[in-house]
């Protein structure tokens, strides 16, 4: 299908750097999902479960390589939503009230159909995670998309700039205020007393970043020979920043690094930072890399090339589908080890305290779950490719 060019254009559309980048994050998402759900659980305790400065080398960076998704999904998210409006020069209402109903839906797939995959039962409260944040960021993208470019690229700057501040307002404020807790800082949102879902992704810095995506949007429409060169300096300067910033322990992330007895402990601390809410070292860390990898992908072609971009060009659609195949793996791997189906259909913090399998087999799994699931991302981009049904945009 890539060859007869139902799916891959045989030019080189602006489009495909931007696919190229979304299908490798989801990609390495999958490593990440793979590993919450097929190893042994570390903890009852959500903030203990994603703390991996203790850990060994091998399993922090494991985690730490796919702190690139979330940032650079978002931001590519905002560039996308600047294009679809300028595609066909779409009204300013046109593009608000797609952005609205899209976000919408993204916050309702995830009370429904995503919370279900990580638990597979309807106990479990909603963990709200980056599809929720995402939904939110098109909302609020919604109205913000009636200022001038500039001025969305300056909101969303400052929101990533500026939102640590908050940081040392926080025990003024009751963690279990639902405003706190959706806008700021991760926890559970309780209404009338009552707990009704676990915020992991806090809205502030996140609409930020979509906004950023947003503003440089325009900077896709137009071939540029030397759009490659500036990206990639843009993402050097990024990653610089965060190296500076890093070192000088001053603003920018909640937890300060220390010096230890051994080098990967030392290095580990360094680069232990801040996902939830995502720090300004860690968008730095995560978004100069992203810049630097979509300034590459313009130049690059070839097999893995044209897979990552058909994987990008269905991105919510494999991201539906590998949760739920993960998650059935790892039903499959419990039921081998001798564990109940009702031990096992629960989020995977709650999965036995013997269940799991080692850090290789978590690569061997992922392995796996990324070559099952690519045969129906061919077959759903073909569809995408040949039809223009109204619904195939908000999937």
């Amino acid at each position: 299908m890539a060859e007869s060019g139902s799916i891959i254009p045989s030019g080189r559309s602006r489009l495909v750097s931007i696919d190229m980048l979304r299908g490798l994050v989801l990609v390495i998402m999958a490593l990440d999902h793979v590993r919450d759900m097929v190893t042994h659980p570390l903890s009852a305790n959500y903030s203990s479960a994603v703390d991996f400065t203790g850990s060994a080398g091998a399993l922090f960076f494991t985690r730490w390589i796919t702190n690139i998704c979330a940032p650079t999904f978002v931001l590519l998210a905002g560039v996308s939503a600047f294009l679809y409006g300028a595609k066909r020069g779409r009204p300013t209402g046109d593009i608000g009230r797609f952005l609205l109903s899209r976000g919408v839906w993204l916050i309702f797939m995830e009370l429904t159909v995503i919370s279900f995959a990580w638990a597979f039962n309807l106990r479990t409260l909603p963990f709200l995670q980056v599809i929720w944040a995402i939904g939110w960021s098109m909302i609020a993208l919604a109205g913000l998309v009636y200022l001038p470019k500039t001025a969305i690229g300056v909101v969303g700057i400052l929101m990533i700039v500026l939102h640590n501040g908050l940081d040392y307002v926080q025990p003024l404020i009751s963690d279990a205020s639902p405003a706190w807790v959706i806008l700021h800082i991760p926890g559970p949102l309780t209404i009338g007393g009552a707990q009704v879902a676990n915020i992991i992704y806090p809205l502030i810095p996140w609409i930020g970043v979509m906004a950023v995506g947003y503003a440089i949007g325009s900077y896709f429409m137009e071939p540029n020979t030397d759009r490659p060169k500036r990206l990639f300096q843009i993402g050097l300067l990024l990653t610089f920043s965060f190296l500076l910033l890093r070192a000088m322990n001053i603003y920018g992330e909640p937890v300060k690094w220390d010096s230890h007895s051994s080098a990967i402990a030392t290095f580990i601390s360094f680069f232990s930072v801040t996902k939830y809410p995502p720090s300004l070292h860690y968008l730095l860390m995560t978004l100069g890399p992203a810049f630097m990898l979509l300034g590459w992908f313009e130049k690059c072609s070839g097999k893995i090339a044209e897979r990552l971009i058909i994987i990008g060009r269905v991105s919510f659609f494999y991201y539906v589908i590998h949760l739920y195949l993960i998650h059935t793996i790892a039903i499959a791997i419990g039921l081998w080890q001798g564990f109940s189906l009702r031990d096992m259909t629960v989020l995977f913090l709650e999965n036995p305290a013997n269940f799991g399998i080692s850090l290789g087999g978590v690569y061997i799994v992922w392995g796996i779950t990324v070559l099952a699931i690519y045969p129906a991302c061919v077959w759903f981009a073909g569809i995408k490719a040949r039809r223009r049904d109204w619904w195939l945009k908000y999937l």
